[in-house]
């Protein structure tokens, strides 16, 4: 395992297990002088897209605020449909999916911390939702059958991922023909200095993982998906300029919705 990948797995097992003072969050330690926390929770859910009616839904503990937007806002999920979340964590994307897609439907969280599966798996067991299930895994390794899967969802996790193209093959091989990405994650708008790609603290933080626009496109094209549709929120930049103050980061890195469709 990767040096990047251990020091993910470590921070967001941690926040999984839900120690104290381990967070994504500013207030957390002082991130002028480390950049150990994941700037996709600095801000609620409820600021990055989440209604209070859903985050209302929840059960305890299933919002960590580790997102950077609400796929499910573009998803267009139907009744009767599999849902298939990358990087389930506490479990926020797959409850809300589970409610719009019904008792005939399904939705599959996937996470590589075996934390976050306990906490989420504990989170539908206290609540009983029968629709529900969380796998640990690997986005780059799914433990998912081919062509099972409608809809794949994800809320800044792929930024995380060393081969986006790996990711994306495996995202592809689990859709039905059809099938559709409602993806929210950091992407860049512009080359990373050196300094903040080889920065470790920066890959768990959703910063220094991310990839440009373009580059992302071309991937997705390459593994053969179309209807590709990549669309930056600029608004975004004003909380990333709060993550890592006078860094100037906001210049490198916004949010985005990414959709794409399996042929």
């Amino acid at each position: 395992m990767s040096k990047i990948k251990r020091a993910i797995r470590n921070q967001y097992g941690r926040i999984g297990a839900g120690e104290t003072g381990v967070g994504c969050c500013a207030s957390d330690r002082d991130l002028r002088d480390t950049a150990s926390s994941a700037p996709c929770g600095c801000q609620t859910s409820a600021t990055v897209g989440y209604s209070d009616e859903e985050l209302s839904s929840l059960p305890p503990g299933a919002d960590l605020g580790l997102g950077c937007g609400n796929p499910q806002a573009i998803a267009a999920l139907k009744l009767g449909e599999t849902v298939l979340d990358l990087g389930s964590g506490g479990g926020i994307d797959c409850f809300l999916a589970a409610r719009q897609v019904g008792e005939a439907g399904r939705a599959i969280g996937v996470d590589m911390t075996a934390e976050m599966i306990d906490r989420a798996r504990q989170a539908a067991r206290n609540t009983g939702v029968q629709n529900v299930e969380f796998r640990l895994g690997e986005i780059e390794h799914l433990p998912v059958a081919d062509t099972t899967i409608d809809v794949i969802l994800s809320n800044c996790v792929i930024n995380l991922s060393a081969d986006k193209a790996v990711v994306f093959r495996e995202a592809i091989r689990v859709l039905k023909p059809g099938g559709r990405l409602a993806i929210s994650d950091i992407v860049a708008t512009a080359p990373l200095p050196a300094e903040i790609r080889e920065n470790v603290e920066l890959h768990v933080g959703c910063l220094a993982g991310a990839a440009t626009i373009d580059e992302l496109a071309t991937t997705l094209a390459d593994v053969g998906f179309t209807q590709i549709r990549i669309e930056p929120n600029e608004a975004s930049r004003e909380g990333i300029a709060q993550y890592v103050p006078g860094s100037g980061f906001e210049n490198y890195v916004v949010s985005a919705t990414i959709e794409a469709v399996r042929p």
